[in-house]
């Protein structure tokens, strides 16, 4: 039985990533709105009646904004640390959650979602790998740098979603404030795409994209200016 990976949104204006079997699934963070989640689900076949659990990466607006429509709306379980749910942010959800422990699996019907820390400006950010039966895909979002829970895990996934805050030419390029520019610059250890596709495969960024459509992992990347 195969996962279906789904990622709803992905960037500063809100994340939601789907990933489920035939019988359930679970959203990993639910950064839009209720109704958008819905509408996005439909039109790529999928339900909402199927999400048995929402895992909350870490606190930030673009992760959670329709987190608490979806919660009265569908009465789904969420998932969150104790360090990001006793964030200031999170507060209306203590008697909504679950805890969950890095590295402790969390059974979800015929899934198991397992965390694991990254690193990022957030109480307690974690990234999720969701397992069924022989086939594990990883959601590693807002990645700020390598680090060996990234290395390690990747390579356990057959399928990836892998987002990062850092791409040099957009930085040099765009259209950003020179505080961030220069906080950027001056960060050696912020994620740069080409340089953490190399890491994680040994090779070149090229070699990487044409794994992408065709061999046994995936990659889906996406810089969240």
């Amino acid at each position: 039985m195969s996962l279906t990976l789904a990622s709803l949104n992905s960037g500063s204006n809100g994340n939601c990533y789907y990933v489920g079997n035939a019988n359930e699934a679970v959203l990993i963070d639910a950064g839009i709105s209720c109704r958008e989640t819905e509408r996005r689900l439909k039109r790529l076949g999928l339900s909402i009646e199927q999400v048995k659990a929402i895992f909350i990466t870490h606190e930030h607006n673009d992760h959670i904004s329709g987190l608490h429509k979806l919660i009265k709306r569908h009465n789904i379980p969420v998932y969150v640390s104790l360090a990001t749910r006793h964030n200031l942010s999170l507060e209306w959800i203590m008697k909504l959650s679950h805890s969950f422990t890095t590295y402790q699996p969390v059974p979800i019907g015929g899934l198991t979602i397992t965390s694991l820390p990254k690193h990022h400006d957030a109480a307690d950010p974690h990234s999720f790998l969701i397992t069924h039966q022989n086939t594990t895909v990883g959601v590693f979002t807002d990645m700020g740098r390598v680090c060996h829970h990234l290395v390690n895990n990747f390579k356990q996934c057959h399928a990836a979603i892998l987002e990062s805050n850092y791409d040099e030419v957009m930085l040099e390029t765009g259209g950003y404030p020179q505080h961030l520019k220069t906080e950027s610059e001056e960060d050696l250890v912020i994620f740069q795409t080409s340089r953490h596709c190399s890491c994680l495969w040994n090779t070149d960024l090229h070699l990487c994209r044409t794994c992408c459509w065709g061999t046994y992992r995936t990659i889906i990347i996406s810089q969240s200016w």
